[in-house]
């Protein structure tokens, strides 16, 4: 008979929670102890991150999700603007003057896309690419633009786009998180939460900007510069941690008993479970020791300035390809309010090749067609000036393109004013971009709703279009 003295102390419950073999399933303990009501329950299952039908057939399986923080500059990158060139310096109604793009734009691909010469290696996807010209959202500083982007709101707490995509499809993965968070920003935990949603729908975080510090130095081949904290505990065998994990859900099955159907109990238990299986596959994905040269080649791994940005696109395509329904890869530092000409190009560069690396892999793969890759910052800048040799926020009109997962490729969306300044065609609000995205997943997002706090939430609040003429 299994005794507690297999187990490495005696202590409460709480403190075992703490220590179990992940932090993941304590981050659910924690969305349990809140005090806030839990809502309804998932109808068809006890697990519930089991697979789900879609509302409809779905364009795209999976999403990866490259976010750029800080605005990257639309005017100079993926909005052509010719009137701007041509008015450079010249007095902005708005304030100060224009400011040319100060990189080349040319026609790429047999469709034409205009794209600016910062990146050269991802325009030769041109024809793959969908450019959604005429974003606009509704926060012209960071904090609130990058949170409303993520979650539809920037005034409250509201689940993750990932969150939501995961809620509504499940996972395809048991020994896998649903939804990945690859090297987040600190201080921004809401961008890949849960919220109210049960917590086991929020983002497994890998890597941090603690951990990140002397990566570079300490890394080896094959090695990825971002970690999966506590998914092992050194002090205990595997036998040890399934007795300890064993008395926990002991626990945790006698409260859901005696509560029935509470998705708050259920998804503590499946978080536990997941984290246990993750010790097994999630070291073995984010191994790329076995990729071959070509493939690491492709990424422009070993290739310095964009080393980092192109192992985690590598590990972005490993995670859908073993299922993960959701993975956001993030880029910082676009926030360019001065030295544009020398900080953009350097940008640029580190995730130029990386992207293309990925879209040419999946392509490969035969992956591309039904993979929705996703690519923006929380807005654009001004196409006038700011100290010189920068730019401003811009929140009225800027640009985010897709490719793959149903989307038309070779297409350009929507339009600016000539000078590139706010959305004037087919303008697309956040919301209508989350409706469109939901929409590719198979998701209606009128449909898909969580009761809380006595009234039904979703993704889009009150608001969203699909973006219709963009799907192929």
């Amino acid at each position: 008979m299994n005794s507690l003295n297999d187990i490495s102390s005696a202590f409460s419950r709480r403190d075992m929670l703490r220590t179990a073999s992940a932090g993941f399933g304590y981050l659910a303990f924690a969305g349990l102890s809140s005090s806030e009501p839990v809502a309804i329950a998932q109808e068809d299952s006890r697990n519930p991150l089991a697979v789900r039908k879609p509302h409809y057939a779905a364009k795209a399986k999976r999403v990866i999700f490259l976010c750029m923080q800080g605005g990257p500059s639309h005017v100079d990158t993926f909005d052509y603007k010719p009137r701007l060139i041509k008015d450079d310096g010249k007095p902005s109604p708005f304030r100060g003057s224009y400011l040319k793009p100060q990189w080349q734009f040319r026609q790429r691909g047999k469709s034409g896309l205009w794209i600016s010469d910062l990146f050269s290696e991802v325009s030769k996807h041109a024809d793959d690419l969908c450019l959604i010209r005429s974003m606009n959202c509704d926060q012209p500083v960071h904090p609130r633009a990058l949170t409303q982007m993520h979650t539809g709101n920037a005034q409250f707490v509201r689940p993750s786009l990932g969150a939501w995509t995961l809620y509504g499809l499940g996972s395809e993965n048991s020994s896998m998180p649903g939804f990945i968070s690859l090297n987040p920003p600190a201080g921004a935990a809401q961008n890949h939460g849960s919220a109210f949603l049960p917590a086991v729908y929020q983002g497994t975080v890998i890597g941090s900007s603690q951990q990140r510090r002397g990566s570079t130095q300490r890394r080896r081949q094959g090695e990825s510069p971002a970690q999966v904290p506590d998914i092992k505990n050194p002090k205990l065998s595997k036998t040890q941690q399934r007795r300890q994990l064993d008395l926990i859900q002991s626990l945790n099955n006698e409260k859901l008993k005696r509560e029935k159907n509470n998705p708050g109990v259920e998804g503590v238990i499946e978080s536990y479970e997941l984290a246990f299986r993750m010790q097994d596959e999630l070291p073995n994905l984010m191994d790329i020791s076995k990729e071959s040269r070509e493939t690491l080649s492709t990424y422009g791994i070993g290739e310095g300035g964009n080393d980092s940005f192109a192992r985690q696109c590598l590990l972005a395509r490993r995670f859908v390809e073993s299922g993960v329904r959701f993975v956001e890869v993030s880029h910082r530092n676009w926030d360019h309010h001065a030295n544009l000409s020398t900080a953009l190009p350097q940008r640029c560069n580190e995730i130029d090749k990386p992207i293309a690396g990925l879209l040419t892999d999946l392509k490969r793969r035969d992956m591309l067609k039904d993979t929705l890759v996703i690519w923006g910052g929380e807005f654009g800048r001004t196409p006038f000036a700011q100290g010189g040799n920068g730019r401003d926020h811009n929140n009225k009109g800027y640009t985010t393109w897709m490719a793959g997962g149903g989307v038309k490729g070779g297409y350009s969306h929507g339009a600016t004013d000539e000078h590139g300044y706010q959305a004037v065609e087919d303008k697309c609000h956040i919301h209508d971009w989350h409706a469109t995205i939901l929409h590719l997943m198979g998701l209606d997002h009128e449909r898909l709703t969580y009761r809380y706090a006595g009234r039904d939430f979703r993704l889009t609040d009150v608001a969203g279009k699909v973006a219709s003429q963009i799907i192929s």
